[in-house]
């Protein structure tokens, strides 16, 4: 667990500058685990170029109907008192920090998924809006994985799989996921789902789920539309800085650039995130920025429609809003483009890897 992932997300740090830091600080080589955990991100990030919005719903059929699954979290799950101790520490950790190991984002997947019949993309939709790194095409594209609707087959996990990693306090003998391999598989399939029974205990001292937000909080400083005036572009060059681009932008802008974040209304009224997501992103992008808008995109283009270039980085998260309004520069890449659409990572990872190999006998 490096941490990086919010810094990735968010653009504060390039795939290519956290390799090259691996590499010549601890020595990693193309072929480590933590190297293909970055290629994993940037496969899901091909699969969102070419499935578009297409992400959001099952890629091919899974080991039950779609109509099998719940299209909404059991309350006792949003409030950690399952009774099952992987599942309350992994949603009172996400909660908590903003963030989970990849083990724990499968473990409670999982769990979600075939021990309580929840559709994927409801525990998607409500994970993605509380991690500091939530990027939805690794996201979503992850549940799916799980749930076997962008897999071969249904991921699984039982307490002996947990106890082998996670903390003693993660450890859950006795209850739902203590069970054989085969069982589980026979319930991700169709089987009876095994009784749910919440520790009266753990239920009275529940956690309480942090809001979610569409709009960001008005002590952060963003102006609304209303309080923009587009005379203040006449003729000036904008670099804009959205969520996803939260680094100094280039020096090649010219004297007088106008530097802007801006928030689409949106985006984030179909994607909302916690008052902690919110605060750690703009308190990155105050700090590159002369002043942060939030607008939605027709705002956007009748006030950057005076202004003599507007420049921005593309992003999947944003990219289709701005592309008629900016020219967008490529992000840094560290593995190859690949312009056919892979059904798999092995064959993505076949191609994409070569410019990784490459970069490591410069």
């Amino acid at each position: 667990m490096t941490g990086l992932s919010p810094f990735i997300t968010h653009g504060v740090l390039t795939l290519p500058q956290v390799y090259d830091h691996l590499v010549q600080h601890v020595q990693l080589t193309p072929g480590h685990k933590l190297i293909y955990e970055l290629g994993w991100r940037e496969y899901f990030r091909h699969v969102w170029a070419h499935r578009g919005e297409g992400i959001f719903e099952s890629l091919h059929d899974g080991p039950l109907p779609e109509s099998a699954y719940d299209r909404e979290l059991p309350s006792d799950l949003r409030a950690a008192c399952t009774g099952v101790p992987v599942i309350d520490q992994a949603v009172r950790t996400l909660y908590a920090t903003g963030y989970l190991h990849n083990h724990a984002r499968m473990w409670l997947a999982s769990y979600a998924v075939h021990l309580r019949r929840v559709h994927w993309r409801a525990g998607a939709d409500w994970m993605v809006a509380h991690l500091l790194d939530g990027d939805l095409a690794s996201n979503h594209l992850s549940w799916q994985w799980v749930a076997g609707t962008g897999s071969h087959k249904p991921y699984l996990f039982n307490a002996e799989n947990v106890a082998r990693y996670a903390p003693a306090a993660w450890h859950s003998p006795g209850t739902v996921v203590d069970q054989s391999y085969e069982t589980l598989e026979r319930i991700a399939r169709g089987g009876d789902l095994p009784a749910q029974e919440v520790d009266a205990r753990v239920a009275a001292s529940s956690c309480v789920e942090p809001l979610l937000h569409d709009t960001p909080a008005s002590e952060l400083g963003v102006k609304p539309a209303r309080l923009l005036d587009a005379r203040q572009l006449v003729g000036r060059s904008v670099w804009l800085v959205h969520p996803w681009a939260l680094r100094a932008p280039p020096d090649n802008l010219p004297a007088n650039t106008l530097v802007a974040g801006v928030y689409l209304r949106g985006f984030h009224q179909r994607w909302p995130w916690s008052q902690a997501r919110w605060a750690w992103v703009d308190s990155a992008m105050a700090e590159i920025t002369q002043e942060r808008w939030w607008l939605d995109a027709g705002e956007l283009r009748a006030l950057l429609s005076q202004a003599a270039s507007v420049r921005s980085l593309d992003d999947p998260h944003i990219g289709p809003e701005l592309r008629a309004l900016a020219r967008l520069d490529a992000p840094a890449r560290l593995f190859s483009q690949v312009d056919r659409p892979c059904g798999s990572f092995s064959k993505w990872w076949s191609i994409a890897s070569a410019s990784v190999w490459e970069r490591e006998k410069r």
